[in-house]
């Protein structure tokens, strides 16, 4: 139900971008800190919402479609405004591309394989990649002027942001291989016969 709490969490991801946007734009030192801090948060939700849905045996299909949307909604309005507001620099672009392109193959292969009742099950690969990429989207939200503000203008928050976005982008590279070729034998297998229905799984992440 919608009402669950995994799905409440999931929901709270979705509901968090506005007002991360709306921070990010104000491009104010208390203002970045917000925005990493409510980022942060709704990373953790991702993290909770699989782990109470398994322990509470609340595991539903509205579940596994909103969860996905809800972690790239988050991604890519984060890395948009970062984008939009110069705050990544000329290098810090192409992972970015990289990210945001992996995101949308993943989604059309999902789309694909959902109507041939096929999932992709979740590598252990692509789990350090989306820990990874939120860490750096953290510190890339955080921004210097945030480290300036606690105190500690010696730490390079945005050049550690993008070495880790680098991190991500090359795991991004490796996991949506992986996942090109696993929907390219279901796409490329003969045929099952009439009347056989494949085993739904979970969610790329």
């Amino acid at each position: 139900m919608l009402t669950d709490l995994p799905n409440v969490l999931t929901l709270s991801r979705i509901a968090a971008i506005p007002l991360l946007v709306g921070l990010v734009a104000l491009g104010r030192a208390e203002a970045d800190l917000a925005a990493c801090v409510l980022f942060t948060a709704a990373a953790i939700t991702d993290y909770l919402d699989g782990r109470i849905a398994r322990d509470r045996r609340q595991l539903s299909d509205l579940g596994r479609m909103l969860d996905p949307i809800a972690d790239k909604l988050l991604v890519g309005a984060a890395l948009m405004m970062l984008v939009g507001t110069g705050r990544l620099g000329a290098w810090g672009l192409y992972p970015a591309v990289v990210i945001m392109l992996r995101e949308i193959l993943v989604s059309g292969l999902r789309e694909y394989l959902a109507g041939v009742r096929v999932g992709l099950p979740v590598t252990r690969l692509a789990k350090w990649k989306t820990g990874v990429q939120m860490v750096a989207l953290g510190f890339l939200l955080a921004g210097d002027k945030s480290a300036v503000l606690l105190g500690i203008p010696w730490l390079p928050a945005s050049a550690i942001g993008e070495a880790l976005l680098w991190a991500a982008a090359l795991l991004t590279l490796v996991t949506g291989w992986d996942y090109l070729t696993a929907g390219w034998r279901h796409a490329a297998a003969p045929p099952p016969p009439h009347g056989a229905i494949g085993k739904p799984g979970t969610h790329p992440g």
